[in-house]
Formats: structure tokens, sequence, C-alpha cells
């Protein structure tokens, strides 16, 4: 596929590295490092295509290829074969330059800082919070101040225009209030609010809105960073990037998706149901169009009969009423603020949540580790909330990640068995996501699990 060849000059971050950071970077056909960077950054150049398919989006790109050139007077980057639609005139659109070296700067850092270094032990659950913190510290994503003004907005990259709109009146009504947004980075329901506040944030005159994406890089590829990002972060792994978003936000929004989202949903629920963090406040609104009812509706109901209706009460659920959810997310921002200056903990950083191990260790969705899974009721109901999140993760690998799409195609689908009963009912709801096109982009949808009813 023909592209651009350019090169290009740091914007935002980076603009130096060492010799051993530029020599881990470079081609070769065996080098993990490259390989995961040139993903990365062939993401973000291809942000704004409609697919969600990382084995097909590198295929079709296989020809480019990116070079580090370290200079005197600072670093370069040459592309060859690059995404013509980055380019404007010529010229790299800014947006993505300054996600580019985001790219690189989170690449290096973590590789050389967190897995290579002996400083953080992450087996360690305090541990894996602290490289969480520095990751994003260096990221230059923690600000101190004194407002709490971060909603994290979670949902589906395959969702209707109607939903897509709703997203960006939500996001609009954030605006008007000076709250700022952080989401997963991609498109849909991630680029909704984002862009939606723009216009609330330009009407009140606000400068420096603050439109953070925190995404992984298994899922980049399937989900580009969309043009509105300004504060690009990529942890490590899924488990890294969820602790992130609830750790620098002091709320969540969920819009309507599909098994990212329930991923999403189930891996707070599991978090706010330990018992370490009962009384510990922190808004939760699931939301959409009068569309989308019934999505809430069967994902309410799920939760019901898995987790119970303690779990029913850590959330609101709010219809076709963009303003009342920025009302009410605001006013739950209020009882963040003041709990946190009772217990002295940070604005910037949600240190006192505790985050139990089990939802921190990496989980490597193979067929093995999925048919694994105890899905069963005969355990605490926060662990059945890890369980059922490793469900769910292993779906989206298999729809969308290169690694999981390899493993179906050579193993078929998952298998995922467990309690008779929740196995119907994921059956039932893994079933109205496909039958509502949430699972796929474009296309008919070729199921990558099969539950064992």
């Amino acid at each position: 596929m023909s592209g651009i060849n350019a090169r290009v000059s740091p914007v935002g971050s980076l603009e130096l590295l060492s010799q051993s950071e530029t020599s881990a970077l470079t081609d070769g056909t065996d080098n993990r490092l490259y390989s995961l960077f040139r993903q990365c950054c062939l993401a973000v150049l291809n942000s704004g295509a409609e697919e969600d398919d990382a084995k097909s989006m590198l295929e079709k790109h296989r020809d480019f290829d990116i070079r580090l050139e370290q200079q005197e007077r600072g670093l370069k980057i040459n592309l060859t074969s690059a995404p013509v639609s980055a380019f404007v005139d010529g010229e790299m659109i800014k947006g993505m330059q300054e996600n580019l070296f985001a790219v690189l700067r989170d690449i290096v850092f973590v590789d050389h800082e967190i897995l290579r270094s002996d400083r953080f032990d992450l087996e360690n659950p305090e541990e894996i919070t602290n490289a969480v913190f520095h990751i994003l510290r260096h990221a230059g994503t923690l600000i101190p101040a004194k407002a709490l003004d971060l909603v994290v907005c979670w949902g589906g990259h395959s969702i209707s225009r109607t939903e897509y709109d709703y997203t960006k009146a939500v996001g609009y009504q954030f605006g008007l209030r000076g709250l700022n947004v952080v989401t997963g980075c991609g498109p849909g329901a991630m680029k909704g609010p984002m862009k939606g506040a723009t216009i609330g944030h330009a009407k009140q005159r606000i400068r420096g809105g603050r439109y953070i994406g925190i995404t992984e890089p298994g899922i980049i590829a399937a989900e580009a960073p969309n043009p509105i990002v300004n504060n690009l972060v990529i942890m490590p792994d899924i488990e890294k990037r969820l602790e992130a978003f609830v750790r620098t936000g002091h709320g969540v929004t969920a819009f309507p998706g599909g098994a990212g989202t329930a991923e999403e949903i189930l891996y707070l629920l599991g978090i706010k149901l330990h018992p370490d963090n009962r009384d510990m406040p922190f808004p939760f609104i699931w939301t959409g169009p009068k569309s989308s009812a019934d999505y809430f509706r069967n994902l309410d109901e799920f939760i019901s009969q898995t987790l119970g209706p303690e779990a029913q009460q850590l959330y609101t659920i709010i219809i076709d009423d963009p303003a009342r959810v920025a009302i009410e997310m605001k006013a739950g921002f209020e009882k963040v603020r003041e709990f946190r200056r009772q217990n002295s903990d940070a604005f910037y950083y949600n240190w006192m949540l505790k985050i139990d191990r089990d939802f921190q260790m990496p989980f490597e969705p193979t067929h093995e580790n999925m048919a694994q899974l105890d899905i069963s009721l005969e355990q605490e109901t926060h662990l059945l909330a890890a369980n059922l999140r490793r469900v769910f993760s292993g779906i989206v690998a298999g729809n969308v990640k290169e690694q999981g799409i390899n493993a179906i195609e050579q193993h078929g689908p998952f298998e995922i068995s467990g309690d008779k009963r929740i196995m119907q009912m994921l059956d039932d709801l893994l079933a109205a996501f496909a039958g509502a096109g949430r699972m796929k982009l474009h296309g008919e949808y070729t199921p990558c699990y099969r539950v064992i009813t």
C-alpha cells in the first residue's frame, strides 16, 4: 500500500534518547521492542480509519517502516510509506506528530524504567500501583490541582450514530461545567465525549481543556487514537490501563458498548465491592439515549444475577438526559473531594483505592487460560467479578487483537464454562451484543468464543 515518506521532529515530549535506548529500537525481525514501537506508531498515524482488526491493519500497511535518527541537535524520526491521512499538504498533522512522540516516550520509558528495571516488583500490588503512577507522571498526566474535574468515559468503538451523538451531548454538558475527559482514546464512545467537551469548553472560554487517552499496545492498533486526544498514554497491558483510569479519574460514565465496555464495568464493580472500598465515594453512571435502554436493562440484569443487589447499588442508570448526567457527576465529585480531604489523599491520584492482586496481574487470554476460569457463585463476589472481567477481556482479544485473532484462527473459538445459570445469561448477553452490531465495526461477526451451557 503506497504512503508518504517523511522526516519528523519531536513535538511535545522526548527530544533525546540515550545510545542504549536508540539501539533497542533498531530494526530486526526478532526485535520485540521495535515491532511494538512500529505497531503503535502505525496505529497513531492511522487515526480515523474505519477498521477494528489489528491484524488486517498491519497487513494493509506492511510496507510501513520507522527509523530513529539521533543528531547533535536532537532526535528525528524517518517514516517510510506512512498513511496518507496523517498529512496535510505534505506536513504531518500536529496532533498526530505529538502522539507519535508520545508513543516513543512511553515505549522507551516502560521498557527501560518499568519492565527491565529492578525498581518495581510487578508481582506486588503496591509496586504495580507505584509503576502505574510513574508512567502517568512521566507522561505529564498527573497535575496537582485544587479542582476535581476528570471524568472517565467508557463505551464501545462500534456504536450507532444515535448513540455517538448522545455521547457528544453528554461531553458537551461536561465541558460547560469545566470538566475534562479521559477515555480509551479510540473512536465511537471514546471520541464523542471529547468532541462534545471541546465545544463546551470553547463556549466557556476554557483554554487548555484536557482530553486524555489511555491505551495499551494490544488494543491501539484496533482502536487508533482519535484526533482530539491531546495527552496520549500507552500503558504496558490492559490491567495497568484499567488501573490508570480509576486512579486518575474522579468518576466514571459508561456509555453503550460491547465486550470491552462490559470488561471495564466489571473491573470497577469488582473494585468497589472490595470491603476496603465500600465507604469510598466514586460516582459511576451508566447512560445512553432511549434506544439504548434495553442494552442497560440487559447488563443490569446480568449484574443482578451474578454479583447481586449490592453491586447494583454501586451505579446509577440515567437514560436520555445528558444534563442530568453532568449535574450528578459534578455533585459526586464534591463527595470525592470531601472524602480525600478528610483522608489526606491526593486529588490527582487515588492512592487509597484498594485494588486486589486479581485485578492487577496480567491475564493472557490463551485457550487454556480461558477454559480454566472459575465462573461460579462459590467465591467472594469481587473475585467472581475479576474472573468475569477476564472472560470479556479474552473475547476482546479474540475480536480485535492480533495475538488473539491468530489464536482463534489456529485453534478455533475460546471455550468458556462454569455455573450453568451464569453461562446461559452470559451467552444471552453476548448474543445481544453481537445482534446489535457491538462486536465489530463492519461485516458479519463470527464469534471468537463458545459458551458451554
